[in-house]
């Protein structure tokens, strides 16, 4: 079987995106809260919560676009990522570093070649999915380079 042709084809889950996205506002929330509970100047907690707020926003903005725009990622060994816009295309992506794959989980940090840059949260298990076997294999030969 030729390397191009064996890859490992994912269906990210709206769940789990859900999750992410919710985690994220989470997170933000529990930020907030302990950046006024710091005892310096209001003014520097001000400043401070909205450098947060904005860092989040503009995060969780990239997640959602990203989220919205992909519906599929194929995995190719050499770490060849396409992904499937929702016109159905294909467009080449990096794999960035801060990627994980783990036995039933995995976090994907991903670029597409038109610059969107989102992370997406896969889960799978390798006795019931034959893809995520795939991703498996594949992931023994690039893990080492994320």
């Amino acid at each position: 079987m030729s390397s191009r042709i064996y890859s490992a084809y994912l269906n990210p889950d709206p769940g789990l995106r859900r999750v992410v996205l919710a985690s994220g506002w989470l997170l933000t929330a529990i930020g907030f809260m302990l950046i006024f509970w710091l005892e310096l100047n209001i003014l520097v907690r001000m400043l401070a919560a909205s450098m947060w707020g904005a860092l989040s926003y503009f995060e969780l903005r990239h997640l959602r676009r990203g989220f919205n725009r992909f519906v599929a990622i194929r995995v190719f060994p050499g770490a060849v990522i396409l992904l499937q816009n929702i016109d159905q295309e294909w467009i080449s992506a990096e794999l960035l570093t801060g990627s994980l794959l783990l036995r039933k989980f995995g976090w994907l940090r991903l670029r597409s070649a038109d610059g969107y840059r989102f992370a997406e949260l896969l889960r799978g298990d390798a006795r019931e999915s034959h893809q995520w076997r795939r991703l498996q294999v594949i992931w023994r030969h690039i893990g080492a380079t994320v």
